[in-house]
């Protein structure tokens, strides 16, 4: 165009059309370079959502499964093994996407600089020649890597292995015949001479593509389960009492409802105890209302049976359940959460019930006695309490309004005398003056139910040839750190009388720990 016998002036008309035109596809060029980082953009955002999303419902499969294990474990498995595959692999792809655009730095809003990125050269070291790279060949192991482990998961549930054929169709990584018929390699065909931002946007979507897998296996899984549970020939009619037990001559109140309930779900009949309820007067959202008596004092069955239309035919579920009807109680059940006694110094935790009475109506009382955060609990704080026996006191208030009440005594004891301790050994051990020195004394209560915090006073110290020596507070003073230098080897130095100082008990004392013996070594 711009030779032959051309005048000098038609040379440059032509040379600068060709530049235009080099300008013109420059500026294409760049608008097709954003036109995939704003697609990658695009997918990045949409894969971040889908992450949260996932993760919701990989909470809400495992929440089924711990309220329904027997449909849903099995579910909750395979989309576990799914789950931990695909987030191996998207890893792995992100790992891909950030060596791609290693050699470029984002702005301040985390974009790429994506019409600079036009150069595929990362990419090409995935290749040597007409066939893969160490590199290349690493990441078709990791797609059938990962095809195997999710395949294998999916052929477990009959409705899962609708998946597989997903499976294929995203990360299959066979050979790619071109529109030329040129057959090439997957890798070669999909990324090799394209664009870091092009390639980069094909593994995003391919991120996607996992999370989109995921997500869709979840509402199969979950899908599959409730289609089955919906079916009445699957549900369980349950006996539900006010309360677990009745008293003697007390009405039986309670209901009879299936495992799922709403206004729609309406039986068509309904028979319990041999006796066929009126519908009208029983039935309401979805529940059977009951009232009868409740007989002699012992247990008795519930039996009868829903009847339901499931697609035009009668479909009957059985009722089973039982009660247990009970004297009217005549004595609480009091008992100390340790053992039989009861401690100063400590706050003892008591369980205090009546048997048939809630405890709203119950009421106990003893001198320290407060009420707990939790049903029937109390804590006893006896240290003030005088002489060596408590009693407690507990009321009930029965459901016709009347009281019952009982009482039990506890004998009060004072917390055991400590074993001193070294280094948080019992009583002896052997050991340098100068580490006997550094040493931080202290007590144990090796045989004591409570964990009690003390802090020591302090003990008496006895070096052969030197006089008892008394050390305040819970460290070697130097008077004592003088006598222990005189100490020879095999000298036995005794510690004792730890005096000690209970935290929360205001002026109780313990008793002062025995003797803890250090031989010299």
């Amino acid at each position: 165009m711009a030779g032959g016998k051309l005048s000098p002036r038609q040379k440059m008309v032509n040379l600068m059309y060709l530049v235009f035109i080099a300008m013109l596809a420059l500026n294409m060029s760049k608008e097709v370079l954003t036109a995939f980082g704003l697609m990658n953009k695009k997918f990045e955002i949409s894969n971040q959502k889908a992450t949260t999303t996932n993760s919701s419902l990989k909470d809400q499969i495992a929440q089924k499964a711990q309220d329904d294990p027997t449909n849903f474990d099995g579910p909750k498995k395979i989309f576990d093994e799914v789950s931990a595959a695909t987030d191996k692999f998207y890893k792995y792809l992100e790992t891909l996407k950030t060596d791609l655009s290693s050699d470029y730095e984002r702005n301040e809003k985390g974009d790429l600089p994506y019409e600079a990125m036009d150069k595929g050269d990362k990419a090409d070291e995935w290749f040597t020649g007409d066939r893969y790279s160490q590199k290349g060949d690493e990441i078709i192991k990791e797609f059938a890597n990962y095809r195997t482990t999710v395949t294998k998961a999916l052929a477990k549930n009959k409705k899962a292995k609708s998946l597989i054929s997903d499976v294929e169709l995203y990360f299959n990584t066979n050979d790619v015949t071109d529109k030329e018929g040129i057959t090439k390699k997957y890798l070669d065909y999909h990324y090799k001479g394209f664009p870091g931002i092009a390639s980069i946007a094909k593994l995003s979507n391919l991120q996607f593509d996992l999370k989109t897998l995921e997500a869709n296996l979840f509402y199969v899984l979950v899908g599959a389960t409730a289609s089955a549970q919906a079916s009445y020939s699957n549900y369980q009619a349950i006996v539900i009492a006010d309360k677990s037990a009745f008293f003697a001559g007390e009405p039986f109140k309670g209901r009879v409802v299936l495992g799922r309930y709403d206004n729609s779900t309406v039986p068509t009949a309904v028979e319990v105890n041999g006796r066929k309820l009126d519908l009208n007067d029983a039935v309401k959202d979805g529940q059977v209302n009951l009232s009868f008596q409740t007989g002699n004092v012992g247990e008795h069955d519930i039996n009868g049976k829903f009847t339901f239309m499931e697609e035009g035919k009668p479909v009957s579920i059985d009722i089973k359940g039982n009660y247990v009807v009970v004297p009217k109680p005549n004595s609480a059940t009091i008992s100390a959460d340790k053992m039989n006694s009861v401690y100063r110094g400590v706050t003892n935790p008591m369980t205090v019930s009546f048997a048939g009475i809630s405890d709203n109506n119950v009421n106990a009382s003893a001198p320290g006695l407060t009420k707990g955060s939790k049903t029937g609990q109390y804590n006893w704080n006896v240290t003030n309490v005088a002489g060596n026996k408590a009693v407690l006191t507990v009321t009930g208030k029965l459901p016709d309004g009347s009281n019952v009440s009982d009482k039990k005594e506890f004998i009060i004891r004072d917390i055991p005398r400590p074993s001193a301790t070294i280094r948080g050994e019992l009583e002896r051990m052997k050991g340098s003056k100068n580490d006997l020195k550094v040493s931080t004394v202290g007590v144990a209560f090796p045989d004591f139910v409570f964990d009690v915090k003390v802090t020591v006073q302090s003990f008496e110290i006895k070096c052969p040839g030197s006089p008892t020596i008394i050390v305040q507070g819970n460290k070697i003073n130097d008077v004592a750190a003088k006598a222990i230098d005189k100490a020879q080897k095999g000298d036995v130095i005794a510690i004792s009388q730890i005096t000690t100082k209970l935290e929360g008990a205001g002026n109780y004392r313990m008793p002062p720990s025995g003797s803890f013996l250090w031989e010299v070594q």
